[in-house]
């Protein structure tokens, strides 16, 4: 059985209908891959419509304020994503007039790129011979030649690399990618695929061997460190409340955050009292105290898990740079603060 003629045909057949598949506008493309990143698309593509609406153009992405980029980008995590998307547009609008680069060498070059997203750019919109491998593509190719080298190894990078590149139909990669990479989406999904209707059943070799489930393989990470969080959610008699925004490196690198105390374990109120002792936000010792949430909300990061607590500090004045709580949902911030200004509804303060 021809492994890519059989894909492409499959593909033909099956593909679903996407925006980004009806253009081979690079700056579309790009700005599609990198939402995708680490995002299944029913929930990238709500993402990719409400950026194309506002930044049409990369011209107009360049000239946005980083700010209100990363509130567009609010609710997809991994903001790095975010802010290396803004940087290399304003690069090419101001560093490459405007023009994106058309080879896979250049595209690679770009912040936030790497070879799979350059693969993509370059065989969809240049029509490039250069494979993608992203997690589908790693699923699709382990199972069906048996290959249990660890995807997420150096050694496996190379191998599925050279065995896709040997694969892709040379005559229209752009098809073969996106083929291979929707076959793994919906037909060699990661549970329970449909082998019984799988057009490769009789050549898959996982199939044969009993062995789909236990392929791809991934060799083991380090176990996630757990930290406790303790935003204090200040609100004034005026109205205000108090955003920080993060400066140093880090995931959330610019985005707007409730002042925050980082215990070793589950703070208590009466702990937390004697912490706020000397701080400096508050004018006196008067203030009421009430934790928002009885149980820690748990906020998986793929390095950390944050057991996190909202604390209410209701205070006559606030000893710091304020915004009123009526202007709080103009600021980006990451998701797990943006879901608890929405439980919390600060409408109502």
């Amino acid at each position: 059985m021809n492994f890519t003629k059989t894909i492409i045909h499959w593909y033909s057949i099956n593909k679903r209908s996407l925006p980004w598949r009806e253009t081979q506008n690079p700056y579309k493309i790009w700005l599609s891959e990198i939402i995708l990143q680490q995002t299944q698309v029913k929930q990238g593509l709500p993402y990719y419509e409400a950026f194309v609406s506002k930044y049409p153009t990369i011209f107009n992405l360049a000239k946005a304020p980083e700010s209100e980029v990363l509130k567009l980008w609010q609710g997809l995590g991994y903001y790095s994503r975010a802010r290396n998307l803004h940087s290399t547009a304003k690069y090419i609008v101001n560093e490459l007039q405007g023009n994106f680069p058309n080879t896979f060498k250049d595209i690679i070059k770009l912040k936030g790129v790497g070879d799979y997203t350059a693969s993509a750019i370059a065989s969809i919109c240049f029509n490039e011979v250069t494979a993608v491998v992203d997690g589908n593509v790693y699923r699709v190719l382990s199972r069906y030649y048996n290959i249990d080298t660890p995807i997420n190894s150096s050694k496996g990078a190379k191998e599925f690399k050279i065995l896709a590149q040997e694969l892709i139909d040379k005559k229209q990669p752009a098809t073969f990618n996106q083929a291979i990479m929707e076959f793994g989406a919906k037909q060699c999904t990661p549970k329970n695929p449909d082998c019984e209707n799988c057009p490769l059943n009789q050549s898959c070799l996982a199939l044969s061997k009993q062995k789909t489930d236990q392929l791809p393989v991934k060799t083991k990470t380090a176990k996630a460190k757990k930290k406790h969080f303790n935003f204090l959610v200040f609100i004034s008699s005026d109205g205000k409340t108090v955003l920080e925004k993060r400066t140093g490196k880090g995931i959330w690198q610019n985005l707007y955050q409730f002042p925050l105390i980082e215990t070793e374990k589950s703070t208590n109120e009466k702990t937390l009292r004697n912490a706020l002792k000397n701080n400096t936000l508050l004018y006196n010792k008067k203030f009421e105290l009430t934790l928002y949430n009885d149980e820690p909300i748990i906020h998986k990061l793929s390095h950390q898990h944050l057991y996190t607590k909202f604390w209410i500090i209701t205070v006559e004045n606030i000893k710091t740079e304020t915004i009123y709580v009526k202007d709080i949902n103009k600021y980006p911030v990451p998701i797990l603060i943006g879901n608890f200004i929405e439980s919390f509804n600060f409408d109502l303060v």
